[in-house]
């Protein structure tokens, strides 16, 4: 049994009505049956001339128990009687019986709620149907995870298949390469890009450091990385490197174009020898040795006696096989400029020295190598108001 010690006179309007249905609400969870107490009305009742005049008692049990608690409220009963409610879950009618109101002053009026519940037995749900377990752990596991993103035709992302894959001809070659992977995309937003057309005209002449090379007789390997034939140097620290701008660059390695990547007054030669070089804050240096027909050349020479035929094939040569020296020309003047890398990622900030005057190499030396690469060059970039320094 609850009791609600609530004055009834302190409630606005809207509380009452918000009680009222409360109320309402509470029977109707208990006593489903209670909303359709008027259809079991007896026939008796049913059968009764409408005109026929009903005691109190009569027409109080002859309503429904929701239209009684609503006229209780709706009349202001509740502020000045009290109210049992006996609910017999058994099949026994609900009753709504009034109490004599007390001579307690009306500020200590309260609302009286008894309700006795009987042998009241929720109603049971049926069962809900579910999958088996597994059906539904696959069905959370779908569910949970994301569809991959749609990649749109023409980024990096969409030629993921071929990135790295990057040629001199076709739909890899050069006017590509930006778009083969994201790494590459200063391939075509770079601003100093290499290699140039070095005009003679517009460049800055004058006095200019001399080149010191460092060159001792080394062994290495030949590789052929499917874009060129490459000589990775070996050997201790010191054994060949270049002093320029007052810094020590290592040599690691030289390669070769085919034709030459580097033109002078819109002039072009049959090879070009790149000699790259590295020192201790990770800045490059390339030297650049323009090759044409003459003589044959004894650095070119060992270095194709051991060349590899097959892409990502390595081949050790002997000790000391290795004279740089033979492959510099004997004036070294030369022109310089800040550029990149002539293959992919193509990145800038690296030191150019272009030698003004040419090595020579024989006919057969160069049909051998164009046999393998018939052309490895990247075209001439613009510029883009660059200096070009021409070393007197």
């Amino acid at each position: 049994m609850t009791r609600l010690p609530i004055a009834p006179e302190t409630l606005p309007v809207s509380l009452k009505a918000a009680a009222s249905g409360w109320l309402i609400v509470l029977l109707l969870a208990y006593l489903p049956s209670a909303v359709h107490a008027k259809d079991a009305a007896t026939p008796a009742e049913e059968s009764a001339p409408a005109a026929a005049k009903k005691s109190p008692e009569a027409a109080l049990a002859s309503k429904t128990l929701a239209e009684k608690v609503r006229e209780a409220t709706e009349n202001g009963n509740l502020a000045q009687k009290r109210m049992t409610l006996i609910v017999n879950g058994q099949g026994g009618k609900p009753t709504l019986t009034p109490v004599a109101s007390t001579a307690r002053p009306v500020a200590e009026k309260i609302i009286d709620l008894d309700v006795t519940v009987r042998a009241t037995t929720p109603a049971k749900r049926p069962p809900v149907a579910q999958s088996p377990p597994r059906i539904r752990q696959a069905a959370a596991v779908k569910a949970a995870t994301p569809a991959p993103p749609e990649k749109p035709e023409g980024t990096p992302e969409a030629h993921a298949q071929t990135e790295g894959h990057w040629s001199y001809s076709g739909d890899t070659g050069p006017q590509a390469w930006s778009r083969l992977s994201k790494d590459f995309n200063v391939c075509a937003i770079g601003k100093r890009q290499s290699p140039i057309n070095i005009e003679e005209a517009s460049t800055l002449q004058g006095p200019a450091e001399p080149l010191q090379f460092n060159y001792q007789p080394s062994n290495g390997t030949v590789v052929n990385n499917g874009h060129t034939i490459q000589v990775d140097l070996a050997g201790e620290a010191g054994a060949n490197d270049l002093t320029v701008r007052g810094s020590r660059y290592k040599l690691l390695q030289f390669h070769f174009h085919t034709p030459s990547e580097e033109q002078v007054n819109g002039q072009g030669f049959a090879m070009v020898a790149h000699l790259v070089h590295k020192n201790e804050a990770n800045q490059l240096a390339v030297v650049a040795v323009l090759l044409e027909p003459g003589a044959a050349n004894s650095l070119i020479h060992q270095v194709w006696t051991y060349m590899p035929l097959d892409s990502g094939d390595r081949v050790s040569m002997p000790t000391g096989l290795i004279e740089m020296n033979a492959l510099l020309p004997k004036d070294q003047r030369y022109y310089q400029f800040m550029g990149s890398l002539t293959t992919p990622p193509c990145t800038e900030g690296v030191l150019w020295m272009v030698m003004k005057q040419a090595t020579p190499i024989s006919k057969e030396q160069i049909k051998l190598f164009t046999q393998i690469f018939p052309n490895n060059a990247r075209p001439v970039q613009a510029l883009n108001g660059r200096s070009v320094r021409d070393a007197q």
